[in-house]
């Protein structure tokens, strides 16, 4: 079974919006505003806090426990490419 890809690099792009580069070598930007809701992901809705992610077991993580599963935003990065 092939492993899942997951995120090698992120960069912020501006807003709540992160380029990011997968294993696999998919590349794209996310919007990531669809998913600052509820109190785990409220923090990130100041701007400042956002930019605090970084990379942890493969995914996009904010140091007050937050992120976002790695499958998650590798279907959407394919989505946005796709549109």
């Amino acid at each position: 079974m092939p492993s899942l890809p997951t995120v090698v690099r992120a960069e912020h792009r501006g807003g709540y919006t992160i380029h990011l580069a997968f294993t696999d070598g998919v590349e794209g930007a996310v919007d990531f505003s669809p998913w600052l809701e509820g109190p785990v992901f409220e923090p990130l809705t100041d701007p400042q806090y956002f930019q605090r992610f970084f990379l942890d077991g493969g995914t996009v993580a904010w140091p007050n426990g937050a992120d976002i599963a790695p499958e998650t935003l590798y279907e959407r990065t394919i989505a946005n490419q796709a549109a």
